[in-house]
Formats: structure tokens, C-alpha cells, sequence
């Protein structure tokens, strides 16, 4: 079964390799990864999708959650939320058939971003859906390549807000817990 699993963590160096590291020694494939900056510059956003049955990821789960860098855990299985993936699809079409591909993207509601001669670039924003329905529909025209961000999630609502205040001073706590030098740089409690 498909999961998306957000955790909210420490912003330093090594984190993103002891997450995929975890995973990995479970014998997880991850679908998909992606870490950004949250709107606290102490905190990433770690976004995983994995496929796993319910079990076997609660006990993942559970041990992302006791990963030091880690703040907060979240499976959004089973609750309401939001989720993203972008594409940026290069298409090898020339002038006889651009009408055609420009047609497709439109009804995707995606943009033309760049045109050349014999090629073009399609930018799709959407669900995993979404995007694999229009790579199948511009397969026939030649693409030339594809680069995809991965799967970006956030719960509907105001429990966003709610979760992410409280999560906030925990990188503060777990710091000085650690004694980590690097712990300087927080802003002062």
C-alpha cells in the first residue's frame, strides 16, 4: 500500500543520509524523497512516499521518529490533505505537431515554458496521477527528457498550523540535549 510519511526535522548536515539510511536497512524502496526548508529555518520538511503494508510501516514509523534529527512523524494515510508533484517534461516536436502536443498540455491545465525549433517544455503541477496520465499522452510525440520533483504533502486545515507551531521548539530541546556545537546558532530560548 502507497504512504506518504512527512517528518519535520532538524535542519543540519547528515540528516537526509541517517533518513534514507533508516529506510534502506528495512529494505525499503523509496518512491519518493524530498526535503526542502520549512517557513522555520531551523526545520526541513521531509517528504517520503514508500509502498508498505499498514504493520510494517508503523514500525518504520516509530523508528524515524526516534532518529535524534527528527522532530515530528506524520503518515498522512486516512487523514485530509494536500499533495504536489511538478514535472518538467521535454517534448522533441516540431512545428507540424507543437498545435497538438500545446492542445494536450492545455487540457492538463499545464504551461508551455520554453519553445525551440524541434522541441518544447511542458510544466505539469498535480498528483503522481495526474502527471503519469500526460506522460503517457506525449510518449507518442518523443520525449526527450523528464525531471520530476517528487511528492510534496500538507494536511488540510488548520491542524497545519497548529502541528508546526508546537513542533517548533522541539529542535531547541533536542539540541541541548545533544550538546551539539552547532546548537550556537539557534535563536536564544
Amino acid at each position: 500500500m502507497r504512504h506518504v510519511i512527512s517528518a519535520l526535522v532538524i535542519n543540519e548536515p547528515g540528516v537526509l543520509a541517517n533518513v534514507a539510511g533508516m529506510f534502506a536497512a528495512r529494505g525499503f524502496n523509496i518512491d519518493s524523497l524530498v526535503v526542502g526548508r520549512t517557513e522555520n529555518p531551523e526545520l526541513s520538511r521531509m517528504t517520503v512516499v514508500v509502498d508498505a503494508d499498514d504493520n510494517t510501516l508503523e514500525q518504520v514509523r516509530k523508528q524515524l521518529a526516534k532518529l535524534v534529527p527528527v522532530v515530528k512523524v506524520r503518515d498522512f494515510g486516512g487523514s485530509a490533505y494536500i499533495e504536489r508533484d511538478l514535472a518538467l517534461i521535454s517534448v522533441g516536436v516540431g512545428p507540424e505537431k507543437r498545435g497538438e502536443v500545446i492542445e494536450i498540455v492545455n487540457l492538463f491545465r499545464g504551461k508551455i515554458v520554453d519553445v525551440a525549433k524541434n522541441s518544447l517544455i511542458v510544466e505539469l503541477a498535480g498528483t503522481e496521477q495526474k502527471i503519469e496520465a500526460l506522460i503517457e499522452l506525449l510518449t507518442p510525440y518523443g520525449i526527450k527528457e523528464l525531471a520530476r520533483t517528487g511528492v510534496i504533502a500538507m494536511a488540510r486545515g488548520t491542524q497545519t498550523a497548529r502541528d508546526e507551531s508546537a513542533a517548533a521548539e522541539k529542535p531547541r530541546q533536542r539540541k541541548r540535549s545533544l550538546g551539539a556545537a552547532s546548537g550556537a546558532a539557534l535563536p536564544p530560548s
